[in-house]
Formats: C-alpha cells, structure tokens, sequence
C-alpha cells in the first residue's frame, strides 16, 4: 500500500450501465515523468449481462427483480474498486435509466444500499464523452468521421470534421428497442435525413463504430490487414446470415452467448443504415468504449 501511495501511480475506474449490459473497467496510469509518456494498464473488466432495457422497453420501469440484481452487483464493483485500490471513479447510467419512470428512484437507493453516487448522463453527454476519446486515440484529426455507439436503448452519433465536433446526436434507436418494436419510423427517418444531409455537407466521411456488437460483427468477419475495416458488403453478408437463424441457431453456429445472439441482428441492421445514408463502404474498429472514454477523461482532467 505504501509503495502505491508514494508511486505516481493512479488507478481510475469507470461503471457503465447501459440498456443490454453492465460493465467496470479499471485502468492503472504510470506517468513517465523523463518521457512525458503514460503507461497505461487494463487492471479489470467485468462485464454483466444486465439487459435493464428488456424491462424498460416494455414494461416502462425497472422491475424489483432487476432492481436486485443491480443491487448486488454495484456491491460487488465497489468491493472490486476497493481491492485495485481506486483513486477516483465515475459511475454514468445510459438510455434505459434514463426513460424508467423510477430510473432515478433505483439511483438514489444504489448510492444508499451500495455509496456509489451514480448518474443519469443525457445522450448529447454520452456522444461527447465518446467523441473525445476518439479523437484523442485515434487518427480522426483529419478528414470526415461519424463516430457511431450503438447501444440498447439509444445509437449516439457524433460527426467530426478535422478533429472537431461539428455535431452530436443522441436518437432512441437501440438493439433492445427494436426487438420490442419500440423504434418509431419517424425516429428511424430522423435519423437517416441527418445523416444524409451531413453527407452532403462533408462528403467522403467514414464511419467509426462502438459497441460490443460491431466488435463482434468485426470477429466474426475474419477480415485480414491491421486498419480493423468492415467492410460493408461483408456486414450485408453477415446480416443476412443471422437474420433468418433462429436464436439458438445463431448461439451455435457463430459461437454467440445469450445476451449477443438477440441484439447483434438488430445492430447490424443500424449499422448498414447508417452506412446507407452516409454513402460509406467501410467501418472502422478500434474498440473504443464509453467505459474508456469515462476513464481516460477522469486521467486527462485531473492532469489538465
């Protein structure tokens, strides 16, 4: 304990709570105060499949079931906080929290059952928590990018010109959400004619996905060369080889667990209209999450 204290040494974690899972991540930074350099380190990551959304989209609450499980499972990512010696943490709940009619009921009573103080972000916050990660991992600074998160309950999109956010949208477009047919044509049309009229405003934009379905979307394309590209055609391929599978068809066949085999046909079928009406051939991986994003801004602000 001695030497984590005098070390500079800082570990920072992130919860997510999304529509589909949950998930804790805790990184060590190790600054190099020669170099400038930071090494950076994944200590843990948990991943629960909370699937909040499946009560949310269709019941319009969180049930007491789920309202149990969230309970023991925000105990246990503090007890894991406190064994990795956290210094500074941010717990951020996304869609399904925000349209439960008790969403924040259930949060005060977490930060009273379990101390962590946990918070509703909007999806103009989650797209801009997103985007700044981006840019600062990767080699956006130049050129045309929609950065796309597509969740449970909501697909954030920020588009990105030269490195800055040109805009940022947040639409009720999700996997959960469209196998509860609770996405409306108007919302699904909103969303298209943005993006269209973007398109023309700055042609030749890529996209960059997020979320755990593109990167398994990506996996199970077995694409060769190191710029992590899906191409779309290989997406379209993919779609229409899951689609028709039954459930445990697709648990089979492509090696999915339970929690993916459902919500990676609908987030497939986002990701090509995206694609459509950005006129992109390609997406771009690079496996950049919102838990990330969380941790990374905890590092960069305290350092500012």
């Amino acid at each position: 304990m001695d030497n984590i204290l005098e070390s500079n040494v800082m570990n920072i974690a992130a919860i997510d709570i999304g529509s589909n899972g949950a998930r804790l991540l805790i990184k060590s930074f190790d600054p190099n105060t020669d170099t400038g350099e930071v090494k950076v380190t994944k200590l843990l990551f948990v991943r629960i499949p909370l699937r909040l959304g499946k009560d949310v989209f269709t019941l319009g609450k969180i049930s007491k079931q789920r309202q149990h499980m969230m309970f023991h499972m925000m105990k246990a990512f503090r007890q894991f906080m406190l064994l990795y010696n956290v210094e500074q943490y941010r717990a951020c709940a996304t869609s399904a929290m925000r349209d439960a009619e008790n969403g924040r009921k259930v949060m005060k009573r977490i930060e009273k059952h379990t101390g962590i103080s946990l918070e509703i972000i909007p999806g103009t916050a989650e797209a801009q928590l997103l985007c700044n990660n981006l840019v600062e991992n990767t080699n956006s600074g130049v050129g045309n990018y929609a950065y796309v998160d597509v969740g449970g309950g909501s697909t954030e999109i920020s588009l990105l010109h030269d490195g800055v956010l040109a805009e940022s949208h947040s639409f009720n477009v999700g996997t959960l959400r469209m196998l509860a047919g609770a996405v409306s044509k108007k919302e699904l049309a909103s969303m298209c004619k943005v993006l269209e009229r973007y398109a023309k405003e700055y042609p030749g934009t890529k996209i960059i996905g997020s979320g755990g379905n593109i990167n398994r979307l990506f996996k199970l394309a077995h694409v060769n060369g190191d710029e992590r590209c899906l191409p779309v055609d290989c997406l379209r391929e993919l779609y229409a080889q899951l689609a028709p599978l039954s459930f445990s068809e697709r648990m089979e066949q492509f090696h999915l667990k339970e929690d993916r085999a459902d919500v990676i046909v609908p987030a497939a079928e986002i990701f090509l209209m995206v694609a459509k009406s950005l006129g992109c051939d390609c997406i771009l991986v690079p496996n950049i999450s919102l838990a990330d994003s969380i941790v990374d801004g905890i590092y960069r602000n305290s350092h500012c």
